[in-house]
């Protein structure tokens, strides 16, 4: 197994980790950033009030696109395992 390989399976990892974590992210950061607005306008501080709606979009997130994203790594994880015999 060469450099190039290696570099190339590392890549691959972080663009697909990236590509599967990506909206989940996005939605706690949306979802972070309203409930901060919302809570700099009623001056409420409550810990709680951030946690469950970032945890609810990203149940959300993971209900509407869970298949997707096992299916991408399926996908990434069955061309890995296809390189075995090429190393």
């Amino acid at each position: 197994m060469t450099d190039a390989q290696v570099i190339e399976i590392v890549s691959d990892a972080f663009q697909i980790a990236a590509t599967v974590a990506g909206p989940m992210l996005m939605a706690a950061l949306l979802v972070g950033v309203s409930v901060s607005l919302l809570q700099t306008i009623t001056q409420i501080q409550e810990m709680t009030l951030t946690f469950v709606p970032k945890v609810v979009s990203m149940g959300l997130i993971v209900l509407f696109s869970g298949q997707w994203m096992i299916r991408t790594m399926t996908n990434w994880v069955v061309s890995l395992w296809s390189l075995i015999p090429s190393i």
